[in-house]
């Protein structure tokens, strides 16, 4: 279309002086206004098109552009309809219609476009209205034209929604399904799935949108060309820039949803984010980088792993404190997890984390703790390398307060199954730190051919759980185990 043509070299022009004066340090810098994906969907006419990509990558903005120019500049009588998450994310979409418009008109490709507008309707020159819709699959019912399910991952009534919708495309409407991915047991992800891996039936032209390939193709460009020069973005090229926003999500999972277009997976998750952030309480990261200290933390004592938490000042001489201890070396990590009991609570007043350090130096910070009066009792993994570390510390501080831990099967799922209950009773609190919220989502709950059950957990640079099996085992020793019984013989 010709229009398109000429609109597409007048936003060129403004690309240009949104540039001036650049300062920023990407290395990719586009001198087209849209990226080529972006314009690659404005341009693309299928009946049927998909979209799942990360977050702020501009497709509203685009969706109202290209909905802008069908219902503008189009002969044939056809409205759209476009139905978001709520009715307030629908009304965003009538102003970005509105808005692009405006820009078409100010750019003499038309003298008008738009003769009435509402929060949820704009009707043009042409006979043609956008609508906004609510997010309730009903009010798809009886309306025929375009459609647009936009963050659609995010409906309640996916199924319903769809079912309702596609029919009314069938009189030459087309259909656009655009989403950040939210878990795998939605309707979109499997649609997603059905098209990557099952020959895509429904035939959809799909885009998968990631933040690295809008970087590739000149996102952090086009935001340094606005942004404020004393914003610290303008100071990253594009490396840099994903490692921040990856830094700035906390958690590898939630960055691949939020930017990678990878669903999480909440089903297998043995314990859901809602009850890892319920039970976190804020904490300040040190300067050293270590697991941290917080609100509950006081003074701390480094080490040279990482720091260790604990609050002096919350502590009495009738505190009790528990110990969980998972030992790595050199693939996995060793973790120290310190509870102190209070009431029906368990604080977290301390994790220390060693990563590859020796034996020597793991030994001497547990039995500086150990020495510890308030230190009750202490659970340790002493699965494979770390039975000779148990039995040194059991043979210095004694059985009962140094058990050993034997991680079989049947012992990890005794251990398991108190974390979770712990998180749904409220009965634990431990510091909002990514490695942690990391660990203990990966914990996974599968079940064997057999019908048993396991539990796993992916390797990642964060570890493999070990935060998580330190606090099982911390949660263990809490239980009551008998004392040894000390007679006295004599007068």
């Amino acid at each position: 279309m010709q229009t398109n043509s000429k609109l597409f070299a007048y936003l060129k022009t403004i690309a240009a002086e949104n540039a001036t004066n650049f300062i920023g340090k990407a290395k990719i810098r586009p001198v087209e206004y849209f990226l080529p994906t972006q314009a690659n969907w404005i341009f693309d006419n299928s009946k049927r098109k998909f979209c799942v990509k990360g977050r702020q990558f501009g497709w509203s903005d685009i969706t109202g552009l290209r909905a802008a120019l069908i219902l503008g500049f189009s002969d044939v009588k056809r409205d759209t309809w476009a139905a978001s998450r709520d009715q307030t994310q629908a009304g965003l979409l009538v102003e970005d219609v509105s808005r692009w418009c405006d820009v078409i008109c100010e750019g003499g490709f038309a003298k008008s476009l738009i003769t009435s507008s509402s929060q949820d309707c704009l009707a043009f020159t042409n006979g043609n209205r956008f609508h906004s819709l609510s997010s309730n699959p009903d009010a798809q019912a009886g309306k025929r034209g375009n459609r647009i399910l936009d963050e659609f991952a995010l409906h309640e009534q996916q199924e319903k929604l769809l079912a309702i919708a596609l029919p009314g495309t069938d009189w030459g409407g087309s259909l656009e399904i655009i989403s950040t991915p939210r878990g795998t047991d939605t309707v979109f992800h499997k649609l997603q799935m059905d098209i990557e891996h099952n020959g895509n039936p429904q035939k959809f032209s799909y885009y998968k949108v990631t933040l690295e390939k809008m970087l590739n193709e000149g996102l952090l460009y086009k935001r340094q060309c606005i942004l404020p020069h004393d914003d610290p973005i303008q100071q990253m090229d594009e490396a840099e820039y994903f490692d921040y926003k990856r830094r700035e999500c906390g958690d590898d999972e939630i960055f691949n949803q939020e930017y990678m277009c990878v669903s999480s997976d909440e089903q297998s998750a043995f314990l859901s984010y809602d009850l890892i952030t319920a039970a976190e309480f804020p904490v300040s990261l040190s300067s050293s980088g270590g697991e941290g200290r917080g609100e509950e933390a006081g003074d701390s004592k480094n080490s040279q792993s990482s720091d260790w938490s604990c609050d002096a000042s919350e502590l009495s001489e009738n505190s009790e404190l528990f110990l969980g201890v998972d030992i790595g070396r050199d693939h996995d990590l060793t973790v120290f997890w310190l509870l102190d009991k209070r009431g029906s609570t368990y604080h977290t007043v301390g994790i220390e984390v060693f990563d590859k350090e020796p034996f020597e130096k793991q030994e001497a910070a547990l039995y500086e703790l150990l020495s510890l009066p308030l230190v009750k009792r202490c659970c340790i993994d002493q699965t494979g390398i770390g039975r000779q570390f148990t039995e040194r510390a059991q043979n210095r501080f004694g059985k009962y307060k140094v058990e050993g831990i034997t991680f079989t099967q049947a012992m990890k799922e005794e251990l398991a199954y108190p974390v979770r209950m712990a998180f749904e009773d409220r009965t634990i609190k431990i510091p909002s730190q990514p490695e942690i919220r990391t660990d203990l989502r990966a914990i996974k709950k599968e079940t064997t051919a057999s019908g048993n059950i396991r539990f796993t957990a992916d390797r990642s640079a964060s570890g493999h759980s070990d935060r998580f099996w330190a606090l099982a085992l911390a949660l263990h020793a809490t239980k009551r185990k008998s004392a040894p019984l000390e007679i006295t013989i004599g007068y």
